[in-house]
């Protein structure tokens, strides 16, 4: 691989002032290695103890990643088509960018930023860490990428998220002093995917590193405005300039004093600093170049009354019967236990777009004047027809759902070797079994899924199943 010769010219400067020519030698030898892959297995869906049971249906053998709970180093294979994938049970992830989500800690029930959160690795996992409880606000600046984020979350199952796609300068004045915890995975110059990526070289020497440091600093500022008194800062880069890194967090902290470096010496196979920030070297780690720093800012929490306020709609009757026909048709869905609790969740948390229907914990008002691509979470539509008005369940509203919570006749489970379970994910028309037409309900949604993990829904007509799986979504090939 040839190397940038500014870059090579400032990491000689670096190890040499380290006084460790030697680290320079294995830091450079790390390029003629292949670059490290791995998966994150969800668990909103997977727990630990089934990580190796799917790993092994799916015929790979893989070690843990050691600085993140179900994260695993896998072969450079395509897992992109396997259909654990499509049903979110796992999230395609470079194990160092694994590292800076399980710094930040996230309690279930925070209020959770991520500034830079596409394509969704860092999001997903924060999803994961809350639980469906409290809110996670994902904000992605680039509009084609906020879209890919809104594809990964959905299909994580992941509740309770709100996507931006904004500037972060245009957040603070809605959300001054209110998130818990803020993750930053900054606009950066790239150098820890070089050997990931052929073009990231080409790309640094158009840009150079000084082309970040302005975004990186402004971004830093905006975080401090919108966090709380007692809140969490996770600072990351996939680079290995100290100007993008340690330069820019001391930059910071002498402009803002009531903030303290939280050092975190249990993670392992990590560099620590004397100064607690963290790295990861890949001649050092099984991990691409990696910074990650946590930032506690001194205090303690205050919640926000902002948070609970929500307008009263019950006397609205266009409002009220959208809201009964989407539990009339959650009730048939789930199990009679299931059923109450989510009509519950409706009841607290039910928002009316025109026809569109979103659950949301906190007031759409928190959002006034900001470009959103998805309003909390979003189970479907109204539809007005000929029989009357119907509910249309989106695919998230599928992959959102324990299949432990949906009733039995509206659940096809298919084995993995199931042909029929390609032929739907390519939205083919499926025939079913006589058994299954024995005991799926004739006539109504049902879920489709692989073994225990759904994937969406589909319509049982006779013994055809009208597939219903988002022609967008679909496996090609």
């Amino acid at each position: 691989m040839k190397l940038p010769q500014a870059f090579l010219d400032r990491m000689h400067q670096y190890f040499e002032e380290k006084g460790d020519p030697s680290e320079e030698e294995s830091f450079l030898s790390s390029y003629s290695k292949e670059a490290m892959h791995g998966i994150r297995w969800n668990r909103l869906k997977v727990s630990p103890s089934e990580y190796s049971a799917c790993m092994e249906k799916m015929g790979i053998d893989g070690k843990k990643v050691p600085w993140c709970d179900g994260g695993f180093y896998t072969p450079d294979i395509s897992l992109g088509n396997d259909p654990y994938y499509h049903a979110g049970a796992y999230y395609i992830q470079e194990p160092s960018a694994m590292l800076p989500a399980s710094v930040l800690g996230v309690v279930p029930g925070e209020f959770v930023l991520d500034m830079c959160a596409a394509p969704g690795g860092k999001a997903t996992r924060i999803a994961e860490d809350l639980q469906g409880k409290g809110l996670l606000v994902a904000n992605e600046i680039n509009a084609d990428r906020s879209r890919a984020l809104l594809r990964n979350l959905e299909r994580a199952g992941a509740g309770n998220v709100v996507i931006v796609n904004e500037d972060p300068k245009n957040m603070v004045k809605n959300f001054r002093s209110f998130f818990h915890r803020i993750i930053i995975d900054a606009p950066c110059s790239g150098e820890g995917m070089f050997r990931r990526d052929p073009y990231a070289p080409k790309s640094w020497e158009k840009f150079g590193p000084q082309s970040c440091v302005p975004i990186q600093t402004a971004i830093l500022g905006y975080a401090d405005e919108m966090l709380m008194p007692g809140g969490t800062i996770v600072y990351s880069t996939c680079t290995f300039g100290e100007a993008e890194n340690e330069e820019r967090i001391l930059d910071f902290l002498s402009k803002h004093p009531d903030y303290e470096i939280v050092a975190h010496p249990e993670i392992p196979e990590v560099t620590h600093e004397e100064s607690g920030m963290m790295r990861i070297w890949p001649h050092k780690t099984d991990g691409e170049g990696h910074f990650c720093v946590h930032l506690h800012k001194k205090g303690a929490f205050t919640e926000d009354p902002r948070k609970e306020t929500k307008p009263d709609k019950s006397g609205n009757f266009t409002f009220v019967k959208a809201r009964e026909c989407f539990e009339e048709f959650m009730k048939g869905l789930l199990t009679e236990e299931a059923g109450k609790e989510y009509i519950e969740k409706i009841r607290s948390e039910f928002v009316l777009h025109k026809d569109k229907i979103h659950l949301m914990r906190v007031s759409e008002s928190l959002f006034t004047k900001l470009r959103v691509v998805k309003m909390g979470d979003f189970p479907g539509e109204i539809k007005e027809t000929a029989k009357g008005r119907v509910f249309m369940p989106s695919q998230a509203l599928a992959l959102e759902l324990s299949p432990r919570s949906i009733r039995p006749s509206r659940f096809l489970s298919l084995d993995r070797d199931d042909p029929r379970l390609v032929r739907y994910l390519r939205c083919e028309t499926l025939m079913l079994t006589e058994e299954e037409c024995g005991y799926l309900d004739e006539g109504e949604s049902i879920i489709v899924g692989c073994e225990d993990f759904p994937l969406g829904f589909a319509k049982v007509t006779g013994s055809t199943l009208k597939n219903a799986y988002p022609k967008a979504w679909r496996l090609m090939g």
